[in-house]
């Protein structure tokens, strides 16, 4: 999923490598990665996304497309929720910061996180 994210998913396939039902292979994705086959594979889409809107030269409706999005609009939905703005004000945003990170940091610091997954650690 991570190299192939702009192909439809087809977890009845990626089941069947693992050698397991679509069932359970979705129940052990969950239990490993904390997330869906298809929530995994939309947060990739995102990060990819992310980085294509970065770079400034595709419209929001290309990135979409780029990344194997069919519906700008749950496009859009996802990205608001994943990132917390619309990719329109993202792609408008300076992201100068962002500019001199190796792409293996700037992969770790722009990925996009699922509101409410990443909170503080209570204090001791």
């Amino acid at each position: 999923m991570d190299r192939e994210y702009a192909r439809p998913l087809d977890v009845a396939a990626l089941a069947g490598v693992a050698l397991m039902s679509a069932g359970h292979f979705a129940r052990s994705f969950r239990a490993a990665f904390g997330e869906t086959p298809y929530g995994y594979l939309m947060t990739r889409r995102i990060e990819r996304a992310k980085a294509l809107l970065r770079r400034g030269d595709l419209s929001v409706t290309d990135v979409c497309m780029e990344v194997g999005c069919t519906s700008l609009g749950s496009f859009s939905a996802r990205f608001t929720q994943l990132v917390g703005e619309t990719p329109s004000a993202y792609r408008a945003r300076e992201h100068g910061a962002d500019e001199g990170l190796p792409a293996c940091v700037a992969k770790v610091v722009t990925r996009p996180v699922r509101n409410g997954e990443a909170r503080p650690d209570p204090a001791p």
